[in-house]
């Protein structure tokens, strides 16, 4: 997975799933220290794993904590209906 950090918050491409999930997770604790309100641009994903759904859930977690906001964009059908199956639509803030 390529994670760039942009001006927004993370631009994501390829796989979020058991490889790629903790490079996911340690940014994620980045932006979430440095930022407010930030987004996920989800654009460039193609597939997510259950070890992608427990690093999003975290870092929906800690924003939220810290009284923050994660905010997911770009979310093609097919991760879409991953998050649908799963509740997580429900959980997560999608754009």
């Amino acid at each position: 997975m390529e994670i760039t950090k942009t001006e927004a918050g993370l631009s994501l491409k390829g796989r979020l799933d058991t490889v790629t999930a903790p490079k996911l997770h340690e940014t994620l604790a980045e932006v979430i220290s440095s930022r407010e309100t930030f987004t996920l641009d989800f654009a460039g994903v193609d597939y997510v794993s259950s070890a992608g759904l427990r690093v999003l859930l975290q870092g929906q977690k800690n924003a939220q904590g810290l009284g923050k906001s994660m905010v997911l964009e770009n979310v093609s059908p097919e991760v879409m209906e991953v998050f649908d199956v799963t509740g997580f639509s429900g959980i997560l803030a999608i754009q």
